[in-house]
């Protein structure tokens, strides 16, 4: 039997329902990542361990978003 993921986003979230951002789920060595207005939709997943050093360079700011 399969463990349903646990799915989780930011408290920075957008207020009201806060379905204007992503959610991830830890899944052990991999983390999903889904888009909070479609749920049902695919999932992007990546190596836990790639993941934390793509976080901490969104947060420094290392990361160019394309705008």
């Amino acid at each position: 039997m399969t463990t349903p993921c646990v799915w989780r986003k930011a408290s920075y979230s957008g207020g009201g329902e806060g379905n204007a951002c992503v959610e991830v789920a830890d899944l052990d060595t991999h983390i999903a990542v889904r888009d909070s207005k479609a749920p049902a939709r695919a999932t992007l997943t990546f190596p836990a361990a790639a993941f934390a050093p793509f976080l901490r360079a969104l947060k420094n700011a290392h990361v160019h978003l394309g705008r």
